[in-house]
């Protein structure tokens, strides 16, 4: 009965985007200026199996969700809805986000094939056809890996950079990608050191904080590896209106500390996105662009 209440269908397809398509140029390059992209991965980049778990509050009994159903569900978990008998357990071998963090595994076990959850349930999902597993800012993706721009990896996963990486190389291997991406940075949020350099352990749990800290930490550090510029450029990608928010909300605070730099939040939908340039008082809303036009910045 939970799991039909849980179900909903959700619209995953994506456009098919050609490996040689030729490399543009950042907009602001001859200027002394970067494009920087910064993504989230799971329902974004692509849709991962994953389960995440809660507990039947009387009983024990576990309940597996997919991230959507866990994504559409958690505000209610424990106090309404279908998840209101059920609660979050955060023992990282055991609890909810277990398959969200690395295991331990030997020497002999990984000389006998076995991997990590991410980069085993992305290969999984590679297996399928394009239209299950990209993600809604897939294309975006694609496009700044393909040409190069510096791109931040921000994700309430809890899995080392290593693994995220070892993960992504699979869709470089496979084909989907036509290059490695240029990374800036990569902040597994709930990984032990992504948590230490973003405010400590007593932040853990606080996931949109803790992601708005590493957007912040992200430009800082654009900034120190590729020096200022006031043509710098910075945009992050997503679908969810609640992340869409404090990436706005985070992004107003960056303009007023750096008002000569642009920085952009690019809503994506199944066909077409919208790129917003952010501004002191909100946004100033761009047109609908459809993917084929892909020149974000």
């Amino acid at each position: 009965m939970i799991r039909r209440v849980l179900k909903s269908r959700i619209a995953k397809g994506q456009m098919e985007l050609s490996l040689h398509r030729p490399v543009e140029p950042d907009r602001h390059f001859h200027k002394g200026g970067r494009s920087f992209y910064f993504f989230d991965f799971d329902d974004n980049i692509a849709f991962l199996s994953t389960p995440t778990y809660v507990f039947h509050k009387s009983t024990g009994e576990e309940l597996a969700l997919t991230s959507q159903e866990f994504a559409m569900n958690s505000m209610g978990i424990g106090k309404s809805g279908p998840l209101k008998d059920f609660r979050l357990d955060h023992d990282p071998v055991a609890g909810t986000f277990r398959n969200f963090r690395d295991k331990n595994i030997s020497r002999l076990r990984k000389i006998f094939g076995e991997r990590q959850n991410f980069v085993r349930d992305l290969s999984e999902a590679l297996g399928h056809p394009d239209l299950n597993w990209k993600g809604p800012s897939w294309n975006c993706f694609f496009h700044a890996v393909h040409n190069q721009r510096p791109l931040s990896l921000i994700t309430a996963r809890g899995h080392h950079p290593e693994t995220m990486k070892e993960g992504i190389r699979l869709l470089y291997e496979r084909g989907f990608l036509s290059k490695l991406p240029n990374y800036l940075s990569i902040y597994p949020v709930s990984h032990p050191v992504a948590l230490e350099d973003l405010g400590g352990t007593s932040l853990y749990g606080n996931i949109p904080l803790l992601k708005r800290h590493a957007l912040r930490k992200s430009v800082e550090k654009a900034i120190e590896v590729y020096g200022y510029s006031p043509y710098h450029r910075f945009g992050m990608s997503d679908d969810d209106p609640k992340n869409i928010q404090w990436i706005h909300e985070e992004m107003v605070k960056l303009k007023q500390d750096y008002p000569q730099m642009s920085f952009f939040v690019i809503e994506t939908h199944s066909d077409h996105f919208e790129k917003r340039e952010v501004r002191y008082d909100g946004f100033e809303k761009k047109q609908n662009i459809p993917f084929q036009q892909l020149s974000l910045f």
